[in-house]
């Protein structure tokens, strides 16, 4: 098969990279078309993946639909002499080029409608000409009947253990000793169309969630916006492809952020999250994570999010704790990776199956 994947994230480019591995290992031709956003392109150059860029940040929200067309047709364009059999994406720009190529497409997204206006104008325009939609199983809204919903989330793509060993060699990029206990913040942009009116914490908050924490860890600051001159001696500065090892031996992660969360929680690291999505209309997978899994927490006031920073950061045993959360997690969803490379390897008829026997998916833990 000819396969062309979309990725417009960060996340998604991580999502894809072992999937698509695992499709070329198996005789398939595999080809990335990305947009130029955040660390997007950094993440598919530290994983040695090549890429045509069809589209670049917009500079605001309404100019992202004015550059629809042209990256539709820039993206078709480029995949015209491929030929591809089945477009990849998570309900974008893959939907229309599927439909001008007269080939299928399947998304994975878990973003939730409910939670944002542009979530939803996303669906309204995008899933009409998508044939399938892939979101895990804890994935609230009801998507209709191309909706598959799977018992995993989007980060064990790329972060279960079938595919994700730690590298002690962080610490060497952290310049600390691997005794030293550190804590990670990570800040948003929100500049995404559906991030508008989401919020994070202040400059004041961050100033005083670093001064409370480096009092029993080393602190460092990830950060999409350019960090103040006061608290640049914390910034985190290692290669972008590097970011999970970092997660994974951390103490602890606050954050305002969606994925880092989920990734903190996965890996077996306590994550503090809190924005404005927090709440009772919020999202599936982190309702389930914090609730079930008892692996995240989160807030809306970002002074009870520093609240819990400090209290969590002085337990000696937290780490140990949760290990066995995290497993638990683990021995409960499947591998993602290997569930969507025979899906995709089987549509459409993996779809049918799904349908009527979800339960197959379980031969993929």
């Amino acid at each position: 098969m000819n396969i062309g994947i979309f990725v417009y994230t960060p996340a998604q480019a991580h999502f894809f990279k072992n999937i698509a591995k695992r499709l070329e290992e198996k005789g398939n031709k595999v080809i990335f078309l990305a947009r130029d956003y955040g660390e997007t392109l950094p993440v598919l150059d530290g994983s040695n993946i090549d890429y045509f860029v069809f589209s670049k940040s917009s500079k605001s929200k309404i100019s992202m639909i004015y550059d629809l067309p042209f990256s539709v047709f820039k993206a078709y364009g480029y995949l015209t002499s491929f030929r591809p059999d089945i477009l990849l994406g998570s309900c974008g720009c893959e939907s229309y080029v599927s439909l001008l190529l007269k080939r299928p497409s399947i998304a994975f997204n878990d973003s939730e409608p409910h939670i944002n206006i542009f979530f939803l104008i996303q669906y309204k325009i995008f899933m009409p000409f998508t044939n399938s939609v892939i979101t895990p199983d804890s994935f609230l809204d009801d998507l209709g009947k191309k909706q598959i919903k799977v018992e995993s989330f989007k980060e064990l793509s790329y972060l279960h253990p079938n595919f994700f060993k730690p590298d002690a060699s962080i610490f060497d990029l952290l310049k600390i000793d691997k005794n030293e206990e550190f804590v990670i913040l990570r800040f948003n942009a929100f500049d995404a169309i559906h991030d508008t009116g989401i919020g994070s914490f202040s400059l004041e908050e961050k100033r005083k969630l670093v001064k409370k924490l480096e009092k029993y860890a080393r602190v460092f600051i990830s950060s999409e916006k350019k960090i103040p001159k006061d608290l640049e001696k914390y910034k985190l500065d290692i290669p972008k492809h590097k970011i999970h090892d970092c997660l994974y031996y951390a103490k602890l992660i606050i954050t305002d952020t969606q994925t880092m969360t989920t990734e903190a929680g996965i890996l077996g690291t306590p994550a503090i999250r809190c924005n404005y999505f927090v709440g009772d209309n919020d999202m599936g997978n982190f309702i389930e994570l914090e609730q079930k899994y008892k692996l995240i927490f989160n807030y809306r006031d970002p002074n009870q999010a520093i609240e819990k920073a400090v209290e969590l950061i002085q337990d000696l045993a937290i780490k140990y704790k949760w290990k066995k959360r995290k497993q638990k997690l683990l021995d409960e969803k499947i591998d993602l990776t290997a569930f969507m490379v025979w899906f995709i390897e089987n549509f459409p008829d993996s779809f049918k199956e799904m349908k009527e026997n979800p339960s197959v998916q379980y031969q993929f833990k």
